[in-house]
C-alpha cells in the first residue's frame, strides 16, 4: 500500500502487487468507496508533497501570495474541518472559521512539518469517521447554498484537495530545482 494512504483506503497490498495505481483500484467499485478512494488518493499526495522537506522550504514563498507548501496543507487541514466536522458533524450550516482565512496560510513558529502533517491526517481521520454512517443523499444544511449533500461535500473535497495538490506538484518542483541548483 502506498505510504501516503490511510489504513481505511481500499487498496490492498495485493492489488499493489499487480500494478494497479489506486485509482484504478476502484474502477468498478461502489459509488462510495470510489469518492472515499479518490479523496484519500488526493490527501495522500499533499502529504506525500511536504514529506522531506525542510522547515524552510515548508516556509519557503515561491510565488506573489501567502502560498507555500506547509501552508497549503494548513489550509486544507481547515478544509476538512469546515465541510467534514461543521457542516456534516456539526450539522452548523456554515463552513467559515472563527479566524481570518488569511492566517490558515501563515504558519506559526510552533508549526513544524511534522504538525501539519499530524493534523491534517488527524482531521481526515475525523472527516472519514464523520462521513462514514451518512448516506451520499443526506441533504445538510448550508448558509449560503440552503442545502448540501454528503455527495456534494465528498465531490468538492476532491476537487479542492486535488486543485491545491496539484499548486503543491508546482511548489515542490522549485523548492527541488532551488536545492538542486543550492547544493549542485
Amino acid at each position: 500500500m502506498p505510504a501516503n494512504w490511510s489504513s481505511a483506503s481500499p487498496v490492498t497490498a495485493e492489488a499493489v502487487a499487480e500494478g494497479l495505481l489506486p485509482d484504478e483500484v476502484v474502477s468498478t467499485a461502489g459509488e462510495r468507496a470510489m469518492l472515499e478512494a479518490f479523496l484519500d488518493l488526493y490527501r495522500g499526495e499533499v502529504v506525500g508533497k511536504i514529506a522531506g522537506l525542510s522547515e524552510g522550504d515548508a516556509r519557503r514563498r515561491l510565488v506573489p501570495s501567502l502560498t507555500t507548501v506547509g501552508g497549503v496543507l494548513k489550509h486544507l487541514r481547515w478544509v476538512e474541518v469546515g465541510w467534514f466536522h461543521q457542516v456534516l458533524g456539526a450539522r452548523s450550516g456554515d463552513n467559515r472559521r472563527a479566524h481570518e482565512r488569511r492566517s490558515e496560510f501563515v504558519l506559526e513558529q510552533h508549526e513544524t512539518v511534522d504538525s501539519l502533517v499530524a493534523e491534517y491526517r488527524a482531521a481526515c481521520a475525523t472527516s472519514r469517521s464523520l462521513a462514514a454512517d451518512c448516506s451520499l443523499d443526506a441533504a445538510l444544511p448550508h448558509d449560503g447554498m440552503g442545502q448540501v449533500s454528503v455527495r456534494w461535500i465528498y465531490v468538492h473535497m476532491i476537487e479542492e484537495t486535488a486543485r491545491h495538490a496539484g499548486q503543491l506538484d508546482i511548489l515542490r518542483e522549485q523548492i527541488d530545482a532551488a536545492v538542486a541548483r543550492e547544493h549542485g
